[in-house]
Protein backbone atom coordinates (compact mmCIF):
# COMPACT_ATOMS: atom_id res chain seq x y z
CA UNK A 1 0.00 0.00 0.00
CA UNK A 2 1.61 3.17 -0.95
CA UNK A 3 1.97 5.76 1.96
CA UNK A 4 -0.34 8.83 1.00
CA UNK A 5 0.20 12.22 2.75
CA UNK A 6 -2.06 15.00 3.17
CA UNK A 7 -0.62 18.53 3.82
CA UNK A 8 -3.39 20.63 4.92
CA UNK A 9 -3.35 24.66 5.56
CA UNK A 10 -4.32 28.22 3.86
CA UNK A 11 -1.32 28.46 1.92
CA UNK A 12 -2.08 32.03 1.85
CA UNK A 13 0.76 32.75 0.41
CA UNK A 14 3.35 29.12 -0.01
CA UNK A 15 6.44 29.97 2.14
CA UNK A 16 9.84 29.21 2.34
CA UNK A 17 8.44 27.16 5.53
CA UNK A 18 5.69 24.96 3.27
CA UNK A 19 8.01 24.23 0.89
CA UNK A 20 10.46 22.86 4.13
CA UNK A 21 7.76 20.60 5.13
CA UNK A 22 6.97 19.33 1.91
CA UNK A 23 10.45 18.76 0.75
CA UNK A 24 10.70 16.47 4.16
CA UNK A 25 7.50 15.00 3.35
CA UNK A 26 8.65 13.01 0.36
CA UNK A 27 11.04 11.11 2.64
CA UNK A 28 8.37 9.44 3.85
CA UNK A 29 5.89 9.39 1.44
CA UNK A 30 5.06 7.72 -1.81
CA UNK A 31 2.45 10.47 -2.59
CA UNK A 32 1.89 14.14 -1.38
CA UNK A 33 -1.17 15.71 -1.58
CA UNK A 34 -0.87 19.60 -0.84
CA UNK A 35 -4.64 21.03 0.32
CA UNK A 36 -5.33 24.20 0.37
CA UNK A 37 -8.69 24.77 3.19
CA UNK A 38 -11.35 27.13 2.04
CA UNK A 39 -13.46 28.66 4.13
CA UNK A 40 -16.52 31.09 3.59
CA UNK A 41 -15.88 32.80 6.51
CA UNK A 42 -11.84 33.45 5.67
CA UNK A 43 -10.97 36.85 3.57
CA UNK A 44 -7.40 35.17 2.36
CA UNK A 45 -5.38 37.30 -0.20
CA UNK A 46 -5.41 35.14 -2.80
CA UNK A 47 -7.46 33.37 -4.72
CA UNK A 48 -7.87 29.28 -4.50
CA UNK A 49 -6.64 29.55 -8.06
CA UNK A 50 -3.96 31.77 -7.28
CA UNK A 51 -2.59 29.78 -4.58
CA UNK A 52 -2.70 26.48 -6.33
CA UNK A 53 -0.70 28.18 -9.29
CA UNK A 54 2.27 29.25 -7.20
CA UNK A 55 2.19 25.81 -4.93
CA UNK A 56 2.27 23.90 -8.61
CA UNK A 57 5.38 26.44 -10.05
CA UNK A 58 7.20 26.11 -6.55
CA UNK A 59 6.28 22.40 -5.30
CA UNK A 60 6.35 20.60 -8.25
CA UNK A 61 9.85 20.51 -8.53
CA UNK A 62 10.44 19.19 -5.15
CA UNK A 63 8.44 15.86 -5.86
CA UNK A 64 11.45 13.93 -7.30
CA UNK A 65 9.11 12.23 -9.84
CA UNK A 66 6.85 11.28 -7.10
CA UNK A 67 3.07 12.01 -7.65
CA UNK A 68 1.89 15.29 -5.98
CA UNK A 69 -1.91 16.10 -6.24
CA UNK A 70 -2.47 20.05 -5.25
CA UNK A 71 -6.25 20.40 -4.07
CA UNK A 72 -8.84 22.75 -2.40
CA UNK A 73 -11.35 21.56 0.47
CA UNK A 74 -13.87 22.82 2.47
CA UNK A 75 -14.99 20.14 5.29
CA UNK A 76 -13.14 18.44 7.65
CA UNK A 77 -9.21 17.58 7.02
CA UNK A 78 -9.57 13.82 7.62
CA UNK A 79 -12.65 13.65 5.60
CA UNK A 80 -10.80 15.52 2.61
CA UNK A 81 -7.90 13.05 3.57
CA UNK A 82 -9.88 9.81 3.33
CA UNK A 83 -11.05 11.02 -0.35
CA UNK A 84 -7.25 11.19 -1.47
CA UNK A 85 -6.60 7.89 0.17
CA UNK A 86 -4.26 9.68 2.65
CA UNK A 87 -2.39 7.09 5.68
CA UNK A 88 -1.18 10.20 7.21
CA UNK A 89 -1.39 13.83 7.91
CA UNK A 90 1.23 16.20 7.27
CA UNK A 91 1.98 18.84 10.44
CA UNK A 92 4.95 21.02 10.59
CA UNK A 93 6.17 22.38 14.28
CA UNK A 94 7.96 25.58 14.40
CA UNK A 95 7.74 25.72 18.34
CA UNK A 96 6.16 24.80 21.38
CA UNK A 97 3.37 26.61 20.80
CA UNK A 98 2.58 24.98 17.65
CA UNK A 99 3.39 21.44 18.84
CA UNK A 100 0.20 22.70 22.12
CA UNK A 101 -2.45 22.96 19.38
CA UNK A 102 -1.25 20.84 16.93
CA UNK A 103 -1.28 17.91 19.70
CA UNK A 104 -5.07 19.07 20.36
CA UNK A 105 -5.70 18.68 16.86
CA UNK A 106 -4.23 15.21 16.52
CA UNK A 107 -5.94 13.51 19.08
CA UNK A 108 -9.30 15.04 17.52
CA UNK A 109 -8.32 13.83 14.24
CA UNK A 110 -7.37 10.72 15.72
CA UNK A 111 -10.83 10.14 17.19
CA UNK A 112 -12.54 10.49 13.78
CA UNK A 113 -9.73 8.64 11.46
CA UNK A 114 -8.00 6.47 13.65
CA UNK A 115 -6.23 4.90 10.63
CA UNK A 116 -4.75 8.11 9.43
CA UNK A 117 -1.80 9.49 11.39
CA UNK A 118 -0.54 12.23 11.65
CA UNK A 119 3.29 12.87 11.47
CA UNK A 120 4.65 16.00 12.82
CA UNK A 121 8.20 17.29 10.90
CA UNK A 122 9.74 20.30 12.86
CA UNK A 123 10.68 22.74 10.91
CA UNK A 124 13.97 23.19 9.78
CA UNK A 125 16.22 26.42 11.85
CA UNK A 126 16.38 28.70 8.82
CA UNK A 127 12.48 28.60 8.60
CA UNK A 128 11.11 28.28 12.15
CA UNK A 129 10.32 32.05 12.25
CA UNK A 130 8.39 32.00 8.82
CA UNK A 131 4.11 32.34 9.11
CA UNK A 132 2.55 33.30 6.21
CA UNK A 133 0.39 35.85 8.56
CA UNK A 134 3.82 38.27 8.94
CA UNK A 135 4.82 37.50 5.33
CA UNK A 136 1.71 38.93 4.48
CA UNK A 137 2.21 41.92 6.93
CA UNK A 138 5.63 42.47 5.85
CA UNK A 139 4.54 42.69 2.36
CA UNK A 140 1.60 45.00 2.75
CA UNK A 141 3.39 47.33 4.36
CA UNK A 142 5.87 47.20 1.53
CA UNK A 143 9.12 45.40 3.15
CA UNK A 144 11.19 42.91 1.60
CA UNK A 145 10.37 39.17 2.03
CA UNK A 146 12.38 38.14 -0.49
CA UNK A 147 14.29 35.73 2.32
CA UNK A 148 10.50 34.04 3.10
CA UNK A 149 9.22 33.17 0.04
CA UNK A 150 10.20 31.37 -3.28
CA UNK A 151 10.83 34.26 -6.25
CA UNK A 152 7.63 33.44 -7.77
CA UNK A 153 5.20 34.10 -4.29
CA UNK A 154 7.60 37.44 -3.56
CA UNK A 155 6.19 38.59 -6.96
CA UNK A 156 2.71 37.93 -6.77
CA UNK A 157 2.85 39.45 -3.25
CA UNK A 158 4.58 42.80 -5.44
CA UNK A 159 2.20 42.76 -7.54
CA UNK A 160 -0.98 42.10 -5.49
CA UNK A 161 -0.02 45.14 -2.45
CA UNK A 162 1.21 47.55 -5.86
CA UNK A 163 0.71 50.83 -4.63
CA UNK A 164 0.03 53.52 -7.42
Amino acid sequence: MPHIAFYAGSFDPPTNGHLDVIRRSYAIADELVIAIGTHPGKAPIFTADERIAMLQAVAGPLAMGKPLTITTFNDLTVDAARRHGATMLIRGLRDGTDLDYEMQLAGMNGQMAPDIQTVFLPASPNVRPITATLVRQIAGMGGDVSSFVPEQVRAALAAKFSRP
